[in-house]
């Protein structure tokens, strides 16, 4: 047990390293090449009002503050979707949280809403759509206290096909110049100039980090199945209802700051399961820090690979992503 312990704090610290590793890389990379000396000097220096100093500290920081808070919030709730269900082609965008969010989007544009709320109307709007769409699948398949899991993900897949017709539809007889705003922010941006949202987006990432640990010997049960679970202790409905929540509030906070970023929760469980095993005690952990230094670095390709223009984000995790879950699979075959 203490060689399993060292192995997995051993594992810890290196993913604490790359995303350490990552971030500084970012702050230093961009338009403006910065070195890594004068990055460490400016965090040691207070009240700088250097132009330089704003570009590190009130443009890129932001982003990887925020582009670890949700790739970390993403990657758990992939995690926790794909325990419960036992489906590794489980994501958190499965359950049609996305649809619901970018619908939300897109009536907030055509019914010109930001005009009200201005920074906060496009996130609010997104939590708010892909909220409605968690409450419609949860209160569908709740029968007599019991939460019916292949239920949720049927239900939560149809609801995000319709979600999907209705910004197709919306999108169709809308003004050309409202499309903009829709399509990319459905591709991903961690440009999130609200310091709010950040902030909000950092204590529920940690906060689903909390909540999944202390669950986390019961998601081991639920691989062997719902009812091995029972006969080991597991409450398994109030389980089941706990997680499902957690999870759809990191999805929805993730998706109301950020965008749709495809691929982080499907792809980074599994590539874990194939680094540190399947046991979620360390799964959980190193899904955490590898989720949050995927996106970060992601993100500082999509924003330097074609200077001086910028791409969004979820472009980038879609390929790269896609190319690392072939990958995987190939390599799982093989083994």
């Amino acid at each position: 047990m203490n060689k399993k312990f060292l192995k997995w704090t051993m594992w810890v610290i290196i993913f604490a390293l790359i995303v350490l590793g990552v971030s500084l890389l970012s702050l230093c990379i961009g338009t403006i090449r910065v070195s890594l000396g004068q990055v460490l000097s400016f965090l040691f220096k207070e009240g700088d009002g250097t132009a330089i100093y704003s570009i590190l500290f009130q443009i890129r920081l932001p982003r990887i503050i925020l582009g670890f808070a949700v790739g970390s919030a993403l990657s758990i709730a992939g995690v926790i979707l794909q325990g419960m269900f036992r489906n590794p082609l489980v994501e958190p965008y499965t359950l049609g949280i996305s649809g619901g969010a970018a619908l939300g989007v897109c009536l907030n544009i055509t019914f010109k809403l930001n005009r009200f709320l201005t920074d906060m109307s496009m996130p609010l709007a997104g939590f708010l759509g892909g909220l409605a769409v968690i409450m419609l699948v949860y209160f569908l398949n709740a029968r007599k206290s019991v939460l019916k899991m292949q239920g949720l993900l049927l239900t939560g897949v149809m609801i995000s096909y319709i979600c999907a017709s209705l910004v197709m539809l919306i999108m169709a007889i809308m003004r050309i110049e409202d499309l903009h705003g829709i399509i990319f922010w459905t591709m991903g941006s961690l440009e999130q100039p609200n310091w709010f949202f950040i902030k909000t987006m950092i204590v529920i990432s940690f906060l689903g980090l909390i909540i999944t640990y202390i669950f986390c010997k019961d998601l081991n049960a639920f691989a062997l199945g719902e009812e091995q679970a029972l006969h080991l202790g597991v409450n398994v409905e109030v389980t089941k209802r706990i997680l499902f929540l957690a999870a759809s509030l990191l999805t929805g906070a993730s998706v109301a700051c950020a965008g749709i970023i495809g691929f982080v929760g499907l792809v980074i469980p599994h590539c874990m399961r194939i680094v540190v095993g399947s046991d979620h005690r360390i799964l959980i952990i190193s899904s955490f820090l590898a989720g949050g230094a995927f996106l970060i670095a992601s993100d500082t390709i999509a924003r330097t690979v074609i200077l001086p223009l910028e791409l969004p984000v979820g472009v980038i995790t879609g390929i790269i992503g896609g190319g690392i879950f072939i990958y995987a699979l190939c390599a799982k075959k093989s083994r």
